[in-house]
């Protein structure tokens, strides 16, 4: 792919060429979902005539606004309900063949977040590791994931995974113009991305869209039709709504009634405690069958996997002098996300300690579901895991491998590290080839492994983990008695 412009299936797309790779963004790849279109499934984009510019991000999905400098990287996004776009890069030098895709699906706890954060930049991944790359947009939040299919009026539910599947048809229809091949299409996300994942796994609709699983620090994870639909009895409650009411209210509303609803609604069902009430809800139209419970059934057979987690995952939620619940109150929330009825046994060597509380989110909620989720899928495709332990000591945030730290590392962007006062280091630079690396070698063959880093298969007789950090190697079944204990805590 060498050219700017491309002819794609609505119309024609110039990007613009720089550092080794031809980009265009802001490209859309539904309608705007918006007045009767809004809590309904994406629609097709429209088409336009003559030459679109694709050189801006396109908005961003409705969100709360972001306070921080590090996720849009000190600029100002526009938030807005059209906010279905995608964007592309690929290498600009001439090649012979169509090239791997890799389809990004960013996290952010189902209501932040977008495809155009700066740690998402595609260049060097793409220039590097010689593939397209694409980064998404979808619905989050109310407007993505309330469960309001049982209302009928053709309102629905699991939008957000929705338009996620909506993206990955554009791909398979259009990024052969962009020098991709549809059909070597791997999808790779982070937290909520990676749940999301889990659910496109399973789904029906999303089958054959795309071959192979990248899942960094997320595994299944879901309400209950019940559950979604005691939450959007809320939601309707903040507007003063009837579950078997007048729903026309739901399309002329304005946008920010809605999310100040939301808001409202979560805050009166758990005030500051840790809560997801905006997931994947198990539904039958949409997702019919719990992930896990769907990857046991095969729904998944034939998709290598990639999995991992970081060894300090909670540690971003749980910090010394940062105010939060007490041990009890921060497992009971544990307990209610994961579904599960009683933690407190299996948590009684952990201290009751801001540390104990981010050492039991890293290990059940994170660590030991990813390898459940993995062990799931072993019978029906290969199987990857990683443990990402980098650290850097002194550091205030990052002398922890908290929950998303190895994203700049994924796409070896690691200049944004300037954000958290930080000067890149050889060392850096080791950690983030070897993971750039491993994950573009998965896209191409299906198998992470390089001809520097020797990577196995995960087996359940030796659990062969990459761990990387300063020198990165494989260890087998790592905190095995760990993980032996929640296991047969989990299994009975």
């Amino acid at each position: 792919m060498t050219g700017q412009l491309v002819d794609t299936a609505y119309g024609q797309l110039k990007g613009e060429q720089g550092s080794g790779v031809t980009v265009w963004r802001g490209i859309p790849f539904a309608a705007p979902p918006v007045g009767e279109l809004r809590f309904r499934g994406p629609q097709p984009p429209e088409s336009w005539e003559g030459v679109r510019e694709a050189t801006s991000f396109g908005p961003v999905s409705l969100q709360p606004v972001s306070t921080s400098s590090t996720r849009f990287g000190g600029s100002n996004p526009v938030y807005s309900e059209d906010c279905l776009y995608l964007n592309v890069w690929s290498p600009a030098t001439e090649q012979e063949d169509a090239l791997p895709v890799m389809v990004w699906i960013h996290g952010g706890t189902f209501v932040t977040g977008a495809g155009s954060q700066p740690m998402f930049d595609g260049t060097c991944m793409a220039a590097s590791g010689r593939v397209v790359l694409v980064t998404v947009n979808y619905r989050l939040g109310p407007l993505g994931f309330m469960h309001l299919s049982p209302l009928g009026a053709g309102l629905g539910s699991n939008l957000g995974l929705l338009d996620q599947i909506a993206a990955l048809e554009w791909v398979q229809q259009n990024i052969a113009a962009f020098g991709g091949d549809p059909g070597r299409v791997t999808v790779f996300g982070e937290s909520a991305g990676s749940m999301s994942i889990a659910a496109l796994l399973a789904m029906p609709a999303a089958k054959g869209l795309f071959s192979q699983a990248i899942m960094e620090s997320g595994a299944a994870q879901t309400l209950s039709s019940q559950q979604g639909e005691q939450i959007a009895a809320a939601f309707l409650a903040e507007l003063g709504l009837q579950p078997g009411g007048d729903t026309q209210p739901l399309h002329t509303l304005p946008a920010a009634e809605i999310m100040e609803a939301a808001a409202r609604m979560a805050y009166k069902l758990s005030g500051d405690s840790m809560s997801m009430y905006f997931q994947p809800v198990v539904e039958q139209a949409t997702l019919p069958v719990e992930p896990a419970q769907a990857i046991v059934e095969g729904a998944a057979s034939g998709i290598p996997v990639l999995i991992g987690t970081n060894l300090h995952e909670g540690n971003l939620f749980f910090r010394e002098g940062q105010g939060g619940d007490s041990f009890e109150r921060s497992l009971k929330s544990l307990e209610q996300l994961m579904g599960i009825e009683d933690l407190s046994e299996l948590t009684s060597d952990y201290s009751h300690t801001w540390e104990g509380q981010a050492e039991v989110l890293t290990d059940l909620f994170f660590w030991a579901s990813s390898i459940l989720f993995a062990e799931k899928q072993l019978d029906h495709a290969p199987v990857w895991m990683y443990r990402f332990d980098w650290t850097v000591p002194g550091h205030p945030l990052l002398e922890k491998a908290i929950h998303g730290a190895e994203i700049l590392y994924v796409f070896n962007n690691l200049p944004l590290l300037k954000q958290y006062g930080l000067s890149v280091t050889p060392e850096m630079a080791k950690v983030a080839e070897a993971m750039r690396a491993a994950w573009t070698a998965f896209a191409h063959h299906g198998d992470p492994a390089v001809p520097e880093l020797d990577w196995p298969q995960y087996t359940p007789e030796k659990r062969a983990t990459m761990v990387f950090d300063k020198v990165s190697h494989v260890v087998e079944d790592p905190d095995e008695a760990k993980r032996r204990r929640i296991f047969e805590y989990y299994r009975g």
